[in-house]
């Protein structure tokens, strides 16, 4: 069955990095999703963990019966500005490294670059791959890509495209469910041309900022160029659940024992235990419902 992992980012304000594989067993959970952490892999810089503090991440790991389903660096590898990019790869490679030495063949990570400058970034993106994608395949890595919101890349099916283009069988798509109406609100049809491409979904709720007419939510001065999602419960937004897992159901992804779906609530820190319990809770009993 799909490995279902925690993202901690909730408790980063409340444990240490090296407690998280605790916690996730507390919590009921037998995987870990190791996202940006000042102490490990933080956003947009270097990363900060020494081959040390690798160790003892994966001797906490065992000691609590965990697994570390993935890494998920976020850096500027598509970034219009050269020298920012050019810092993204040589930051990639250390995150290999780590992800490599931890025991973890897999990293999801998002595009970035700015749609503003779409253009550049692709092709700042595709400069970055030449140099990485022999590492990566040398390694046995995979890495699946997130389009997320307000990256050079929004949209589900143009994303797919750019992935397939690097023309590795070592990429992929990430599929964030709170992400769905950045991405054109077609689910179906983005599963469906990823297939089994589609290495980890991040399940989480948001409400549709294009419902009412574009103005459910509103920017002062209009035309504002922001992005808006939330990171939410299952059941509290407008993402329609019945349908996500339908569609995982039907490519294939819920049966894979490679794939990977995560809790990703961030809204609501105070109730972070109650919330993640109840997100794995349903998570399997929809998976399930559908076996």
């Amino acid at each position: 069955m799909v490995k279902i992992a925690l993202d901690p980012t909730p408790f980063h304000s409340t444990h240490s990095l090296l407690e998280f594989p605790a916690l996730a067993a507390d919590l009921g959970y037998k995987y870990l999703q190791m996202t940006p952490h000042a102490d490990m892999i933080p956003f947009f810089n270097h990363p900060k963990a020494d081959d040390d503090l690798v160790k003892k991440m994966k001797k906490a790991c065992k000691d609590a019966g965990i697994e570390i389903a993935s890494t998920l660096p976020v850096l500027r590898w598509s970034g219009p500005d050269e020298d920012a990019r050019e810092a993204a790869v040589r930051y990639w490679k250390r995150v290999i490294r780590i992800t490599a030495e931890l025991g973890v063949d897999t990293i999801g990570t998002e595009f970035n670059g700015r749609p503003e400058r779409a253009e550049e970034s692709e092709r700042a993106f595709y400069r970055s791959m030449e140099e990485l994608v022999p590492i990566i395949e040398k390694e046995g890595i995979n890495v699946f890509i997130d389009p997320h919101p307000d990256d050079f890349v929004e949209n589900g099916l143009a994303a797919w495209r750019v992935i397939r283009g690097i023309n590795s069988k070592n990429f992929g798509m990430v599929y964030v469910a709170s992400h769905t109406f950045h991405m054109g609100n077609q689910p179906l049809e983005i599963m469906q041309a990823a297939g089994d491409r589609l290495g980890i979904v991040h399940v989480s709720d948001t409400m549709d900022h294009t419902a009412s007419h574009g103005l459910r939510y509103i920017t002062n001065p209009p035309g504002n160029a922001v992005r808006v999602h939330q990171h939410l419960t299952m059941g509290d937004g407008d993402v329609n659940f019945d349908e996500f897992f339908s569609g995982l159901k039907a490519i294939g992804f819920l049966d894979n024992p490679k794939s990977i779906m995560c809790s990703s609530v961030f809204a609501e820190n105070e109730n972070a235990r109650a919330v993640a319990i109840y997100q794995r809770e349903e998570m399997e009993r929809r998976i399930s419902a559908l076996s």
